[in-house]
């Protein structure tokens, strides 16, 4: 994340207010505009990918260590996988239209 400086985009006076709470520190400034997480690149669909994969070799007999290995994930993080996407089936909640 690149920073700017105050100086070139804040008016003086409310530089000198600002400086009144915190002078000299660093701030963050939050975007009015909340973003989704993963919205700005495919993560969040590679993952989603990956997941149902896991569950599919799940359902086809691989073994939870099986996928731990072949994932790089731990036992507890395969569990919560199968868990979630096994709980969406039973609600019926369609996994891609989420995305």
């Amino acid at each position: 994340m690149s920073y700017l400086r105050a100086e070139d985009i804040l008016p003086k006076e409310l530089i000198e207010t600002i400086q009144q709470y915190v002078n000299g520190e660093l701030i963050y400034i939050p975007s009015k505009e909340k973003q989704t997480w993963g919205s700005r690149t495919d993560t969040r669909q590679f993952l989603h990918k990956r997941n149902l994969e896991i569950y599919e070799k799940y359902q086809n007999n691989a073994s939870i260590r099986e996928l731990v290995e072949e994932y790089s994930l731990s036992v507890k993080s395969i569990q919560r996988i199968i868990r979630n996407i096994k709980a969406s089936e039973s609600d019926g909640v369609d996994e891609a239209a989420e995305l």
